[in-house]
């Protein structure tokens, strides 16, 4: 797998071996980061990271920063290998949790992103549930946040209170669904 934009364009990112990790293709990839524009300087998001793609290309795409959530050693030891050899060790951070545990980390350190990019296993439901429930109800969000998540045609994700659905788009079996912070009165 490669990068497929940004100054990192045409580097190769492992991906560690087994169907432990379902790697976003590279169309999707592309269609999402088109979607999403300038990343100049916006803080990110990768939960369930797996190889790290995401957050990768976040960052070759301008990015500043980009926290990686990955709950399994042995993907992580893969993520954090394509973090060293592109050069992003500074700039890209693991964390070792479980989604949701990842995020309520994160809040206690008191970050907050602008963009956050989940990629789960498509077939685990309550943790994509647990993951959009933590971030709606934790103020690791920024106002204007960004939260999208890729899943199946055949199991999207659930509606989490705090969170609005504001686009969806097909490509063949993977829906992108792209979320916002719904504002509390």
């Amino acid at each position: 797998m490669r990068v497929t934009g940004g100054n990192l364009r045409g580097r190769r990112i492992r991906v560690p071996p087994g169907a432990a990790v379902r790697p976003t293709s590279d169309r999707v990839r592309e269609a999402l980061f088109g979607r999403l524009g300038d990343l100049e300087d916006v803080r990110v998001l990768d939960l369930f990271a797996g190889s790290g793609a995401l957050g990768i290309e976040a960052l070759s795409r301008g990015a500043a920063e980009a926290v990686f959530v990955e709950r399994s050693n042995a993907v992580a030891a893969v993520l954090q290998s394509n973090l060293d050899a592109l050069g992003l060790s500074t700039a890209g951070r693991l964390v070792r949790a479980e989604a949701a545990a990842g995020v309520r980390r994160l809040v206690q350190e008191g970050s907050v992103f602008e963009l956050v990019l989940l990629d789960p296993p498509y077939q685990d439901a309550e943790a994509i549930g647990r993951a959009l429930r933590a971030l709606a109800s934790s103020g690791i969000l920024a106002p204007r946040a960004t939260v999208v998540v890729e899943a199946s045609k055949h199991a999207p994700p659930p509606s989490v209170e705090g969170l609005a659905l504001v686009d969806e788009r097909r490509y063949g079996e993977t829906v992108l669904h792209r979320f916002e912070p719904v504002e509390r009165t």
